[in-house]
């Protein structure tokens, strides 16, 4: 794909009021969120669980010495797949930095794209057109009138023997 028909992700890393549920699905249980983003993708649910189990290894003064996984390569298949504007080493820091706000970020997109219609144009083609389909219907029977008598006579019981 060439760089002029790259587009902007469609929200951006840190739009947390985009989508207040995604939001709050990715604070109060980001591994829930990853998984359901990975299974959306197409990938298997349990693919974040890769950055779970990673080795969490931090160095003293807090920074990441490891790029989870799961989280950079979805986000970077994501980028691909959709011709999104980027690069790796801006999803590197995304993946490190801000690895809750990218899941967000791509659970967003996700959701946009699943309700986004895509347009293709077509140039240079030959179109046939068809007839349109012909329905046939019967036609419906007349509704039947009953006229009720607004005061009906009692039943009539025959006297017992």
């Amino acid at each position: 794909m060439d760089s002029q028909s790259l587009v902007n992700w469609h929200s951006g890393l840190c739009d947390c009021f985009e989508s207040a549920s995604t939001c709050c699905y990715g604070f109060w249980c980001c591994p829930c969120l990853a998984c359901t983003v990975a299974g959306k993708y197409g990938e298997n649910r349990c693919l974040p669980l890769c950055d779970v189990f990673a080795p969490a290894a931090f160095a003293s003064c807090g920074i990441p010495c490891f790029v989870p996984p799961a989280v950079l390569s979805l986000r970077a298949s994501m980028r691909g797949r959709y011709g999104i504007k980027g690069n790796l080493c801006k999803d590197i820091l995304a993946s490190c930095f801000c690895v809750w706000c990218s899941w967000c970020q791509m659970h967003r997109e996700i959701k946009h794209r699943s309700k986004t219609p895509v347009v293709l144009n077509v140039h240079n083609q030959t179109i046939v057109h068809q007839p349109a389909p012909i329905v046939m219907m019967q036609p419906a029977p007349a509704p039947q009138i009953v006229m009720m008598d607004p005061n009906p006579a009692p039943p009539y019981y025959p006297p017992q023997k």
